[in-house]
């Protein structure tokens, strides 16, 4: 299990500013039909992305990009979520009859956007150059399975019937999410057309100058709008104005969570193994449902750690409570992820999970850590706020309630700690993490909301989207800042 404290992989510019949230469970893509066919044989489609659901408790399949005339004769492009491999690959169906070419490389880490790129030709002769993969800048050369297309064989990308993003037709939809695609309708392009290596080795997006063909269209999701137009969350800004119609997107799934500032998120492969324990995952790993069994509690546990630095994060809670439901932060180094009833992730014996939370049980508002628990705080009920301020340079965490922080704490009081709900000495990596009881779920905000904001708030870098203020001196958890203070 890996819990990464992640720096900046920043290019001196910002290429890509916002990216698309997919939530399977909406139902979520973006589709347009073409007015006439383009080139059937010949395309390039370029993206990045960062997968959600992986695993195999979790996971599912990524079907990125597709158009089929039925399905018998279909064309995919995607990355494996729930198979063993989990690798990149490129579907054609003709008359039942498919032609595959899957990875053997496994892409399967909820916290790390990746670069992919689909170059189709069938019109090569050699058939290994009709179909060319690449992840990160890097060619794919080994393959689990491989079965080219026939030359000159004619795909259904780019003809005149609907192409999807985020589905396979209208099903199997994409969870996670997606950034900077570029589809090139006429010409097979490389992964140095899309992106470079910095002087760190890390590939990073550069601007594509080339031309995109009659139905070619580069998807920036600047817009939040759902009309198919320039507005919308689908526009197309490559200059064919080949917009996208939107289903079930809202502005809240367009997001600036990016390859160029990564986001925290829930992590899904920190979990329990036994489906008894396992939660859900939802909105891009922001929403943690605990599972339904009432026997058993369980946790989620953020992507990204650190160990200074001072971190700000907002939880809403999105069901009903009546106990089993807490908020606070675990030491990774402690994690368990098999001990069964995680409710408030406060014990530091080889059995549990060293960490500190706001935990709302037997109708009583709980501070928890040291295996102690105090009553402390106003309660919560639906639909409130759960502010989280760390300070890992002083060792205290604060918690607040819609705006006002408990106990008339103050997370700007430095070594003094004031009022502090906890006060530890940083000895580790931390973590954000929370506990769940029989489904009881809330949404997190890590400065990338999946739920409306109202007021609008951002830390002094200008990173993140809160409801409420960022304290000064705090940040969100994103890559430019853990780079910088973490």
């Amino acid at each position: 299990m890996v819990f990464p404290i992640v720096g900046g992989n920043q290019s001196s510019g910002d290429l890509i500013t916002n990216s698309l949230r997919f939530n399977s469970g909406d139902s979520a893509d973006l589709q347009f039909t073409p007015s006439s066919a383009g080139t059937e044989e010949t395309f390039t489609i370029s993206a990045w992305i960062k997968k959600s659901m992986v695993g195999a408790n979790n996971g599912q399949d990524c079907y990125l990009f597709s158009s089929q005339a039925d399905s018998n004769n279909r064309t995919i492009m995607g990355v494996f979520g729930s198979s063993s491999t989990q690798g990149i690959f490129f579907e054609n169906k003709v008359s039942g009859t498919s032609s595959y070419v899957d990875s053997a490389a496994t892409f399967r880490d909820p916290s790390a956007w990746m670069h992919c790129v689909w170059a189709i030709d069938t019109t090569q002769g050699t058939n290994t150059n009709r179909v060319k993969l690449y992840v990160n800048g890097s060619q794919i050369t080994s393959f689990d399975s491989t079965s080219y297309p026939n030359q000159n064989v004619v795909t259904q990308w780019s003809k005149a019937q609907v192409n999807y993003v985020g589905s396979r037709a209208g099903g199997n939809y994409y969870d996670g999410y997606m950034a900077e695609v570029h589809v090139i309708d006429g010409t097979q392009k490389a992964a140095s057309d899309f992106g470079e290596y910095n002087d760190n080795g890390v590939w990073i997006p550069i601007k594509y100058t080339g031309s995109y063909g009659t139905n070619g269209y580069y998807l920036q999701f600047k817009e939040t709008g759902t009309s198919q137009n320039s507005s919308g969350i689908g526009a197309d800004t490559s200059g064919n104005d080949n917009h996208f119609a939107v289903s079930n997107l809202a502005a809240t799934d367009v997001t600036t969570d990016t390859p160029q500032n990564n986001f925290c998120t829930y992590n899904p492969l920190a979990t329990p193994s036994s489906l008894a324990q396992y939660g859900t995952f939802s909105e891009g790993n922001t929403t943690y449902t605990g599972h339904s069994n009432g026997s058993y509690g369980s946790s989620a546990t953020g992507t990204f750690g650190a160990a200074s630095g001072k971190w700000y994060w907002e939880s809403k809670l999105t069901t009903a409570l009546s106990n089993g439901i807490g908020t606070g932060i675990r030491d990774i180094a402690e994690w368990n992820p098999d001990w069964a009833n995680d409710s408030t992730f406060n014990h530091t014996d080889a059995g549990g999970d060293g960490g500190y939370a706001y935990n709302y049980n037997n109708g009583k508002p709980q501070r928890n850590n040291a295996e102690s628990t105090t009553n402390q705080g106003s309660a919560v009920s639906q639909n409130d706020i759960v502010m989280h301020a760390m300070d890992l340079d002083n060792g205290a965490l604060y918690y607040g309630i819609n705006g006002t922080w408990q106990a008339s704490s103050d997370p700007t009081s430095g070594a003094s700690k004031t009022n502090a709900q906890h006060s530890f000495t940083v000895a580790g990596v931390y973590a954000p993490a929370a506990y769940s009881y029989s489904s009881r779920a809330f949404a997190t905000n890590f400065g990338n909301p999946s739920f409306a904001i109202s007021s609008g708030n951002s830390d002094a870098n200008g990173y993140g989207n809160f409801e409420y203020a960022v304290p000064s001196g705090f940040y969100s958890l994103c890559t430019k800042n853990l780079a910088e203070y973490g």
